[in-house]
C-alpha cells in the first residue's frame, strides 16, 4: 500500500471511530435518565436517595403504590384518558392533515404557500399565552374538566405538524399514477382512495405516530383545563400522593413514569423501519 492510501485509511479510520465516540455520547446522555428513572422505580422508599449507580434494595411496591387509589392515584384512569385523548387526537388531526395537505400540494391556487405559512406560524405559537383565553372560553361554554377542552387544543397543536410533514410528501409523489388512473375510469375520489392513499401509507403512518407522541406528552394546557376523571398521565404523576405523608413521593413517580415512558419506548423501537420510511417516503422520486 502507498503512502497516500495509508494515510486515507488512517483518516477513514479515525473519521469512523470519532463517528462511533460521538454516537455513543449522545446515546449516554440520552438514556441516563431514563436508566436512572427505572433504577429508582425500582428502589425501596426509605432509600430513595441512595445514589448507587446500580439496583439497589429492589422491590415493586413503587408500583403498587402508583396503582393504589386509596392514596389518591388514578393512575388506571389516568392512562385511559391519556389513550383516549391521544388517539382521538391523531385521528381527527390525520383526516383533516391530509385532506388539507392534498389540497395545499396538488391543487394550485392563490395565496398557497401564504396559508402553508399560517399553519407554520400556528404550531410555533407559545402554549402558555393560550392558557388563559382558553380558560375563559372553555368556562363560559361549560367546557372545564371535559375531555373535548383536552383534545381541541391538542389538535391545533398536532395538526400542523400533520399538515407539514403530508405537504412535503405530496409535492413529491408522482402525480402520473393518479392521472392515469383518471384515464382507466376513476373518479377523483376514486384515483384518492386506491392510489394516491396507498402510497402515502409510510408517511400517513409516520405522522400518527408523532401526532400521538405529541398528544401523550403534552402537560401545560391539560394541568389546566382538567379535572379528577379527566387528568391525562402527565398531570395525574405530578399529583401523585406517596405511601407515607409528608413526603415526595419520586419513587411512585419514577415507577409512574415508567410504565408511562415503557410503551412508547417499545412502540418506536418495533415501528422504527416504518417512521424511517415515512419521513423519508417522497424524498427521491
Amino acid at each position: 500500500m502507498t503512502p497516500g492510501r495509508r494515510a486515507a485509511a488512517s483518516r477513514e479510520r479515525w473519521a469512523a471511530i470519532r463517528t462511533y465516540i460521538s454516537a455513543a455520547i449522545i446515546v449516554i446522555w440520552c438514556l441516563l435518565p431514563f436508566y436512572w428513572m427505572i433504577i429508582t422505580a425500582f428502589r425501596d422508599v426509605a432509600f430513595t436517595y441512595d445514589t448507587a449507580f446500580y439496583p439497589t434494595h429492589v422491590t415493586l411496591d413503587n408500583f403498587r403504590t402508583a396503582f393504589a387509589t386509596d392514596a389518591g392515584n388514578n393512575f388506571t384512569l389516568a392512562l385511559f384518558n391519556s389513550f383516549f385523548i391521544g388517539a382521538t387526537t391523531t385521528l381527527i388531526a390525520l383526516v383533516v392533515g391530509v385532506f388539507a395537505a392534498y389540497a395545499l400540494a396538488r391543487i394550485d391556487f392563490r395565496f398557497k404557500f401564504v396559508i402553508l405559512g399560517v399553519i407554520l406560524g400556528a404550531s410555533m405559537f407559545p402554549g402558555v399565552a393560550l392558557i388563559t383565553p382558553l380558560f375563559q372560553l372553555f368556562t363560559d361554554i361549560g367546557w372545564i374538566g371535559s375531555y373535548q377542552a383536552l383534545i381541541i387544543p391538542n389538535i391545533s397543536f398536532v395538526l400542523p405538524l400533520t399538515v407539514y410533514t403530508l405537504t412535503a410528501f405530496f409535492r413529491e409523489m408522482p402525480w402520473e399514477l393518479e392521472e392515469a388512473a383518471r384515464i382507466d375510469g376513476c373518479t377523483p375520489g376514486q384515483a384518492f382512495r386506491k392510489v394516491i392513499m396507498p402510497l402515502a401509507a409510510p408517511a400517513v403512518f409516520t405522522t400518527a405516530i408523532l401526532a400521538f407522541i405529541s398528544a401523550w406528552n403534552e402537560f401545560l394546557i391539560a394541568s389546566q383545563l382538567s379535572s379528577d376523571s379527566t387528568a391525562p398521565v402527565t398531570v395525574a404523576i405530578a399529583s401523585f400522593a406517596g405511601s407515607q405523608p409528608q413526603q415526595e413521593p419520586y419513587t411512585a413517580v419514577m415507577a409512574a413514569g415508567t410504565i408511562v415512558t415503557i410503551p412508547l419506548v417499545l412502540l418506536v423501537l418495533v415501528l422504527q423501519r416504518r417512521i424511517v420510511a415515512g419521513l423519508t417516503a417522497g424524498a427521491v422520486k
